[in-house]
């Protein structure tokens, strides 16, 4: 089993008995010493992180990933897991922060709508998001399936632990995930009264607190917890045109609790929370310009100087841009839940009733320059989902444990698209006609390019509903022979139903109906209503052997599900300009998964080194694939043919001497295209009217006289991936009184690599995003009494990198991109009281 231990074993510290109980399966309160193994006592969730006096990488960390307590070196799951106080000092304070700690979590996002979170590769398409799709990667936060990927994008509020399970999890957990899973858990309310705070300031006008109170309303029977979190920061990003700041930080989240220990063996916990994002947000610009099919005149350098325009700078890292639409990336996230734990001594009944909603409103600008092309691209959208699940435990003291259990989601999904095209876009977006060409670039004044009234004023509004019902029964059996072997099957028998409705309407600049062709192949009115609906069964077993007390080895087989999904983002056109419907609905993925572990501790548990070797094939891939449309900006779903991901992660830490930590952590990945014939094409590629040979085909149907074309990519690299990616850091602590507080002076390192990987769907020679390494640093000053205060420099010495490449609509050869945060530093006091 590989264990990512970016600061968990590395500074876990073996907790001195009675210190605080740790979890038990129900969530009631357990005797620590009975949760570890060999007598040891586990160490309380809340101090994973923490560097304490006593031993460091020996600590046993107790954790749930299988619904019940267990150490997490116990745990025949390629797992990672963080602590609270390990994400305030590494400053992984959202899901994108903790790629850095974690090599084989990959996390994307151009706003928090189109964000994917991606293990080994796998979980989400690469490219915009579509509402018919679910992602691979379940997100839970206290056991909810958050089913909006843009949850990821929010802070963690009061954060006890993070686990990230890789690879398939369906014979557990609520919701089907085929790739892996980030179960977050959150501080529970406590019965003695407690208060946290936590204040960050730095560079950029950044600003983020934190408190949390907890402490019982009725003595051994309520207790309750609030806490909540302000995040601001002054973009990064500088417009010229509209002279502010781009892509800066506004986020603020509460949440509330209420435990009822109603009886010995019986609690219920309420939860409500409210999360708000209103962000300057997002850009992406100016990157560099590549050569595609399209006539010169019809590619980026001639269309700008047609205008007579130039972006700000060429160089993207100076961090410049004049998109002309205003950016909005205003959402609201929240809920409430209620978890009842009831121990009935064989085991135990748990229910987990949870509605959520999550309500969108953007604005974008989606040519990506200071030029009216598209004027407004915006998709306002509110969701709602209903989650019930019931699940039932055994006792895990026999030879045979075992869990089961239900469940049921309903999710609806309502948007309103609005896209507006301005009086640029006609020559951006149309054929000129044919050569010879005047000085104009147009065959003549006339032709439809060179006439911005064609175009402007276009407008698609977007009429999009969704339901999206599923529902499972699922379950994990554990049987052990002997005393150091354990077979454990699982199965999976779910049912997926879709049901949705888009209807486009499109209206020129009179606000007509009436479309000529050229503008009913930029914004081509839609009506459909697609369906999809299926029964499937997974499965998994794990074998897991001990070896020696502290050393254990698993293997790993299982074979599952990625529910089909519906295209609710637009269909592709034929020669006539209607929609495709052959292509409304996509079929699921399959999945087969191997996996081989072997997890140790030795140097008198000093040090763990833990492996895991992994292969995983998909049939049926869902892939975002571009609209062969010039001027639709959205792709839609198809199934890819067949992919496959394979590779090693070695995690390592090691305590060579008294208060000094170091961990090392890599992961090799191969993820590649097994069989995708009929691909988009790649920037260079696109854009001609005839392909070029043995790697594209020519099809029918674009207007504006541009032929869509597919490529061949099977055996090319899947996006989004880097084939080696690493973190690594120390700290290293010297006890010492300051004023009177005992406590340690203490400096750490952590840095990543990654290695390049391609940015979009079918690789490209303009869209590789190259490798970088990052650098960050820490001086403080803490105590086992909760007080800490550190300055901290991050991407010390200002690696200028890409999150992300894209291209520009319509075959242009322009390239835009999203930077990586700069080097930014600042100074963070946090204490418990």
């Amino acid at each position: 089993m590989s264990i990512t231990l970016a600061f968990i074993l590395a500074q876990a510290a073996v907790a001195p008995a009675g210190d605080q109980p740790v979890p038990s399966p129900s969530g009631v309160p357990a005797d620590p010493a009975s949760q570890a193994p060999d007598g040891q006592n586990g160490e309380p969730a809340d101090e994973i992180g923490r560097l304490g006096p006593a031993q460091q990488a020996g600590g046993d960390i107790v954790v749930t990933a299988r619904r019940r307590a267990e150490t997490v070196q116990d745990v025949p799951i390629a797992m990672s897991v963080i602590g609270g106080t390990a994400l305030a000092e590494t400053g992984a304070y959202n899901v994108n922060r903790l790629t850095q700690l974690q090599p084989s979590l990959q996390f994307y996002s151009t706003n928090p709508r189109n964000s994917a979170a991606n293990v080994r590769g796998l979980g989400a398409p690469f490219g915009l998001t579509n509402d018919g799709i679910e992602q691979g990667v379940g997100i839970y936060v206290d056991q909810v399936y958050y089913s909006r990927i843009a949850s990821a994008t929010f802070d963690f509020t009061d954060t006890e632990r993070i686990e990230i399970l890789r690879g398939p999890q369906g014979t557990l957990y609520g919701k089907n995930t085929t790739a892996g899973a980030i179960n977050i858990t959150t501080r529970k309310p406590s019965f003695e009264t407690e208060a946290r705070a936590e204040v960050t300031g730095g560079n950029y006008e950044f600003f983020q607190g934190k408190f949390s109170l907890s402490g019982p309303l009725v003595d051994d029977v309520v207790a309750a917890r609030v806490s909540g979190s302000l995040t601001t920061r002054r973009g990064t990003i500088y417009n010229t045109l509209q002279r502010e700041w781009q892509n800066s930080q506004d986020n603020i989240s509460l949440r509330g609790q209420m435990l009822f220990q109603a009886a010995p063996n019986l609690d219920v916990t309420l939860y409500a929370d409210y999360n708000r994002q209103n962000p300057n947000c997002c850009v992406q610009y100016y990157a560099r310009v590549g050569a595609t099919q399209r006539p010169l005149s019809r590619q980026y350098a001639a269309l700008a100087a047609a205008f007579g325009y130039a972006p700000p700078s060429t160089d993207p890292f100076d961090r410049r841009t004049d998109v002309d639409t205003d950016l909005q990336a205003k959402q609201e996230l929240g809920g409430a839940s209620a978890l009842a734990n009831w121990n009935l001594g064989a085991g135990t009944l748990t229910s987990v009733t949870a509605w959520r909603f999550w309500h969108w409103n953007p604005s974008n600008d989606r040519d990506f320059i200071g030029l009216p092309i598209t004027t407004v691209s915006a998709n306002p959208s509110q969701q709602s989902q209903f989650t019930q699940e019931l699940r039932f435990a055994s006792d895990t003291k026999g030879a045979v444990d075992y869990t089961v259990g239900a469940f049921y989601f309903y999710q609806t999904v309502d948007t309103q698209g609005l896209q507006v095209q301005g009086p640029a876009a006609s020559r951006f977006l149309l054929n000129p006609g044919n050569p010879p060409f005047g000085p104009n670039g147009c065959a003549t004044a006339t032709a439809a390019a060179c006439n911005p009234a064609v175009l402007n004023g276009l407008t698609s509004r977007n009429e999009i509903g969704f339901k999206n019902t599923s529902a499972a029964l699922f379950g994990k059996l554990t049987w052990r022979p002997t005393e150091k072997l354990e077979i454990a099957p699982g199965i999976r028998i779910n049912y997926d139903k879709k049901e949705g409705d888009y209807v486009a309407t499109v209206t020129d600049g009179s606000g007509s109906t009436t479309l000529t062709n050229d503008q009913r192949g930029v914004l081509a009115p839609q009506s459909y209503s697609p369906e999809f609906d299926n029964w499937n069964i997974s499965g998994d077993i794990t074998v897991a052997y001990e070896f020696a007390p502290d050393i254990n080895y698993y293997a790993t087989y299982a074979h599952s599900y990625k529910s089909g999904g519906i295209n609710l983002s637009g269909l592709p056109l034929d020669g006539a300009n209607n929609p495709i419907l052959a292509v409304q609905s996509i079929d699921p993925e399959t999945v087969n998964h191997f996996e081989l572990g072997l997890k140790t501790q030795f140097w008198d548990r000093r040090a763990t080194v833990n492996i895991a070797a992994f292969w995983t094939e998909i049939d049926d891939y869902q892939a975002t694939v571009n609209n062969q449309q010039v001027g639709v900006l959205r792709g839609y779903l198809a199934n890819a043919g067949k992919v496959r991901t394979r590779g090693v992660e070695v995690d390592s830490a090691f305590r060579p001497v008294e208060n000094l930590n170091l961990y090392v952590n890599g992961a090799y990945t191969d993820a590649k295209y097994v069989r995708f014939v009929d691909a988009p094409c790649p920037p260079e590629l696109s854009g001609g009217t005839t392909a070029a040979a043995g790697q594209a085909a020519s099809a029918p149907g674009t207007p504006g006289g541009i032929s869509p074309q597919s490529c061949d990519i099977s055996g090319q690299v899947l996006p989004g991936v880097s084939k080696w990616a690493f973190s690594y850091g120390a700290e290293y602590g010297i006890p010492t009184e300051i004023g009177g507080v005992s406590g340690q002076v203490y400096i750490g390192y952590d840095g990543s690599y990654r290695s390049r990987f391609s940015s979009n769907p079918s690789p490209s020679r303009y869209t590789w995003v190259n490798g970088y390494a990052l650098s960050n640093f820490r001086l403080g000053f803490k105590n086992d009494d909760g007080l800490n205060v550190f300055a901290w420099l991050r991407n010390a010495f200002d690696e200028d990198y890409f999150e992300l490449l894209a291209t520009q609509s319509g075959s242009t050869g322009l390239i835009v991109g999203q930077p990586g945060d700069p080097r930014t530093y600042g100074i963070t006091l946090s204490a418990r009281f």
